[in-house]
């Protein structure tokens, strides 16, 4: 291991990481086993960084957040195990409104990707080169997001979604879709990846017949949801779908179709 670097004595870092050239980590922050921090790497006060986490150079992890409101507050930024950093990501920490900023388990997030303050990024998800999350973005598990997309604040992208590559996203996106165009609409099922992500046929035709009724059907979105509990069987995919919807704060996307 080479020792040009800077580590403060109080950070707790586990067994068996390695740490590059020039890299700096702050006190208050946390680094568990095997993990592999490359050169020239910066984690400030605040970090929490899983095992077997990969941190290429340039990264910087914990940063103070970009939002006028932050007085300096004790906050966090959770990156969780196995997760792959590539080069000049920058993810902040939280602010008082959340306390923390959270990438899960097992994601990869690809060159130049920023993950604001108060965001939370769920298991698997992957985050294409250049992206860019402003705050208190919610992604959830095993999204795809293609690479140069912009996300506003507080929009919510559900589970299993493929997004098109330069999105602009205003709107929340509701899980196992593909969203793509401008305004950043519905295009389809994200077929592809629910196979790869072990849905069985019944599955996905379950989730293509309540999409067909909310995209497809003319109707307006209120009265489309009814429509789908009113002949749609009740399942927990169609429910799951249906509590999306309920609960988002910025409007889901409409078709394109």
């Amino acid at each position: 291991m080479s020792k040009f670097y800077k580590v403060d004595p109080s950070a707790k870092i586990g067994n068996n990481v390695e740490i590059g050239d020039f890299t700096t980590i702050y006190d208050n922050v946390e680094i568990g086993d095997n993990t592999k921090i490359y050169g020239n790497v910066t984690i400030f006060p605040g970090a929490r960084i899983g095992s077997n986490v990969t941190i290429f150079p340039g990264a910087v992890i914990a940063g103070v957040p970009q939002d006028l409101k932050f007085r300096g507050e004790e906050t966090f930024a959770y990156v969780g195990n196995g997760t792959t950093i590539r080069e000049c990501v920058t993810i902040n920490r939280g602010t008082a409104s959340k306390g923390k900023t959270v990438v899960g388990e097992n994601c990869l997030l690809m060159a130049y990707t920023h993950i604001a303050h108060d965001c939370l990024i769920g298991n698997r998800v992957i985050i294409s080169n250049a992206s860019q999350m402003a705050g208190e973005v919610q992604i959830d598990d095993a999204a795809v997001i293609g690479g140069g997309s912009l996300i506003h604040q507080f929009c919510h992208l559900g589970r299993n979604i493929m997004l098109q590559g330069g999105a602009l996203v205003n709107k929340d996106i509701p899980p196992f879709v593909k969203a793509a165009r401008e305004p950043i609409s519905y295009v389809g099922l994200n077929s592809v990846g629910l196979h790869r992500n072990h849905f069985t046929d019944e599955e996905i035709k379950t989730i293509s017949d309540v999409y067909r009724v909310l995209y497809l059907s003319d109707l307006n979105i209120t009265n489309a949801v009814k429509l789908v509990r009113e002949t749609l069987p009740d399942s927990e995919l169609r429910n799951e779908i249906l509590e999306f919807i309920a609960n988002s704060s910025r409007g889901v996307i409409r078709s394109a179709i």
